[in-house]
């Protein structure tokens, strides 16, 4: 059984390859063939991811949507997910996450009806983590303002400290006309942050993007 494995981290600071070796492992000894694997910089609140758009585009019905936790898939709101939900349901693609031991038997249904029994509950245990992902993103995000709030109030928030050496490894490299998606590549980084560097340089020291 076909395998597209999906690992995600949500800024360029982290490591988005850091499950790799644990969702391999799984796939082995589930006997799962990884077809592909797509690596992005992106929130799990957005919906338009383009490396998971990717996934969606090259998978086939019955290919499995692998995954470490479901908040890798989605911190999204109810209505972003419903629609990622009918997508993949429309696909047939199906969703096995590590954290989600009842998605394990979708990997290797024993029968028809038991495949269809715990696609079911499944289906609803994705929902539910689905919704706690998006609580916990939410609760974050309220903290990290209140703490914003307070740190401006006493003259102490600064921002986050932009990453100069990697910033300056991507600026040289768009200089020397490497195409974005090598850059991505080869730093880890999103392509807006390659967007944003470019910006910064001359337009005729740099390329198109590709």
């Amino acid at each position: 059984m076909l395998a597209r494995s999906y690992l995600r981290a949500s800024t360029d600071e982290q490591d988005a390859t850091r499950a790799r070796d644990q969702v391999e492992r799984f796939a082995a000894e589930h006997g799962l063939v990884i077809a592909g694997t797509y690596v992005e910089n992106e929130s799990g609140a957005k919906l338009v991811r383009p490396e998971l758009f990717r996934l969606l585009a090259d998978s086939r019905p019955g290919d499995v949507l692998l995954i470490e936790q479901v908040d890798r898939l989605s911190r999204l709101t109810t209505a972003d997910w419903q629609r990622l939900r009918s997508d993949l349901d429309a696909r047939q693609i199906r969703v096995v996450a590590l954290d989600l031991p009842t998605s394990w038997m979708l990997a290797t249904p024993a029968d028809d009806f038991t495949g269809r029994m715990f696609a079911a509950v499944n289906g609803m245990m994705l929902d539910v983590l689905a919704a706690v992902a998006r609580k916990d993103y939410e609760d974050r995000r309220r903290r990290q303002a209140q703490g914003q709030a307070k740190a401006k109030a006493e003259g102490k928030y600064k921002g986050r400290a932009e990453n100069l050496a990697r910033n300056d490894g991507i600026a040289a490299m768009l200089r020397s006309r490497a195409s974005w998606s090598t850059i991505q590549a080869a730093t880890g980084c999103s392509r807006a942050t390659v967007a944003k560097i470019a910006k910064r340089l001359p337009p005729k020291a740099v390329d198109e993007p590709v």
